[in-house]
This record gives C-alpha cells, structure tokens and sequence, in this order.
C-alpha cells in the first residue's frame, strides 16, 4: 500500500456526492460488498480491514 492512501481516499470521499457513498465501490474475495461509507468507517477506524479496502482500491485504480 502507497503513503498517502488514506489521504487520498479521504479526498475523494469528501467529494462523493451523498447518493454515491451508498453504492458499492468493491467486492472483497470472500464476496462481501463494500459500499463508500463503510470503506470510510473501516478506514476512519484503521481495522485490519481497512488494509484490504485501500489495496483494492489502488489495484483497480479508483484512488
């Protein structure tokens, strides 16, 4: 994971209209679906989760 990935998804989220922050930006290996608010919530709180979320995003370019 980039320095400066939290910073960058942050930046982005800030700028989400409130309608796209339900929609599901990803789906993890095990199926689950991650929808904007809750990568914020698991990132916001640094889980371990939260490692995953900003791997993807990066991988596939969205942040």
């Amino acid at each position: 994971m980039k320095q400066g990935s939290k910073e960058k998804f942050f930046k982005i989220y800030a700028n989400l209209p409130l309608g796209i922050r339900q929609e599901i930006v990803l789906v993890l290996n095990d199926g689950r679906p991650i929808t904007w608010n809750v990568a914020y919530i698991e990132i916001e709180a640094d889980t371990p989760l939260s490692k995953d979320i900003l791997e993807k995003l990066e991988k596939f370019k969205i942040i």
